[in-house]
């Protein structure tokens, strides 16, 4: 599939159009300049033919911001990525130095380019656009992409310029969708750029400095997924930004929409409210998880530390503790192929399914060994069990007084389930019906 990248300095409309392309509001747009900081990807389809568009951070030098250089490595990566370049501009600011800079680099790129003028609302400012031929890109397209006037030209034209590719399936459609979660600065990003052997995502001790959730193709080692690098989740009453709360957001649209849900922890600090808090987001949303504590190399250790440490956990995630701990040091890169192994294996639990026949053999000797619990004088019998057909682990328990059955019993049949079938790290749903 052809990639389209878009650059431009910094506030000129760069994730506003991403996101009408993209047809969903995915990346974080604000009147703050720099908001982008990680290349975001994002599919588009314009009279027939489909092709990825990315959208990178504003292009600056010389400013005060600490992720300048980071950002600039990230568009000069996306350039050489892509097949054809959007350049974006503003038409009522004019040529800036920015604006010559990054036609330079452009040129030199000997990529395809499309100049597009933004923020042409209305017919007199369209006068304003003329003046952007000078940087001799060739046509220019002039667009707003707040209301949508000029884009149907501009895809045309994207459309034309793209390399002809054979039509076939989506390559990346059935893959699983992991995503790493967790709060501020525990090393998610660190872990994708780890994983992926690039940096893919900017990396830096600023808490937050992650605000769109970054999804890449992972392919290497026999594993292939979709890797969703998530913004770390705050507690409710220490998000004090507009611009934060949608990164917040994002991360828990992200959750909702993965299989697998990597949470990482710090362990100089351990389990704290808010990772219980996110953890149970992901249970909440029925997702796989694995439990990665990260900074391991910073902390104390004697023989049995490891031990105690996961046995203390799982004290915390208590009743659904039955999750993988992996102990990693991310820049040290410790255990880090422990970590894909380990989602994997919780993926193939996840999206397994049991045979009816082979539930009931197992299952219904238990539940006739260790019935349910009379209630006022009646007797629940359980006479077959299947397996739903849930996105993740669901049964139906059929009997004569479903009613009868109470959470306790519920949780004795969860843990049956786990003991006898492989679903470590899923959540288990339990449902009991009328026969």
């Amino acid at each position: 599939m052809s990639l389209v990248a878009i650059v431009g300095r910094p506030n000129v409309g760069k994730s506003t159009l991403f996101n009408r392309l993209v047809g969903m509001r995915q990346a974080i747009v604000d009147d703050t300049a720099g908001v982008t900081r990680d290349r975001h990807y994002g599919r588009c389809e314009w009279c027939g033919r489909e092709f990825s568009v990315v959208d990178t951070g504003g292009y600056t030098t010389n400013s005060d911001d600490v992720f300048e250089s980071a950002i600039r490595s990230q568009v000069q990566i996306a350039i050489d990525e892509a097949d054809l370049v959007l350049f974006m501009v503003e038409a009522g600011t004019g040529i800036t130095d920015y604006d010559a800079e990054i036609a330079d680099i452009l040129r030199r790129s000997k990529k395809p380019v499309i100049l597009c003028v933004n923020k042409v609302d209305t017919g007199d400012k369209m006068f304003d656009s003329y003046q952007f031929y000078s940087l001799g890109l060739g046509e220019i397209y002039s667009i707003s992409a707040a209301n949508g006037s000029g884009t149907g030209d501009l895809l045309d034209a994207v459309a034309a310029a793209l390399p002809e590719e054979a039509d076939g399936p989506d390559p990346y459609a059935g893959l699983p969708r992991i995503a790493i979660v967790g709060k501020p600065n525990v090393g998610k990003s660190s872990l994708t750029n780890a994983l992926l052997g690039e940096e893919r995502n900017i990396v830096t001790p600023v808490a937050g400095t992650t605000r769109d959730a970054v999804e890449t193709h992972y392919n290497k080692f026999g594993f292939e997924f979709m890797l969703v690098d998530t913004a770390g989740i705050r507690r409710k009453t220490k998000v004090r930004e507009d611009l934060e709360f949608y990164s917040v957001m994002r991360s828990i649209r992200a959750i909702e929409h993965s299989d697998i849900c990597i949470l990482m922890i710090d362990a100089t600090t351990g389990m704290e409210a808010q990772d219980m808090h996110i953890f149970n987001l992901i249970l909440k949303n029925r997702k796989g998880c694995v439990l990665v504590v990260n900074k391991w190399d910073l902390f104390i250790k004697d023989s049995n530390t490891m031990k105690a440490y996961s046995d203390s956990l799982r004290q915390r995630l208590a009743p659904f503790s039955d999750i993988p701990v992996i102990f990693t040091s991310v820049v040290k890169m410790q255990r880090i192929q422990d970590v894909l192994q380990a989602a994997t294996e919780v993926y193939a639990n996840y999206s397994r399914k049991i045979p009816t026949a082979q539930l009931n053999e197992v299952m219904l000797p238990i539940i006739e060994e260790t019935p349910p619990p009379a209630w006022k004088g009646k007797y629940v019998k359980v006479k077959y069990i299947t397996q739903l057909p849930t996105r993740f682990p669901a049964f139906a328990f059929f009997c004569n007084l479903p009613q009868y059955i109470k959470d306790p019993y519920k949780r004795f049949l969860e843990n049956q389930l786990r003991q006898n079938f492989s679903l470590t790290g899923c959540p288990v749903q339990i449902y009991c019906r009328q026969k």
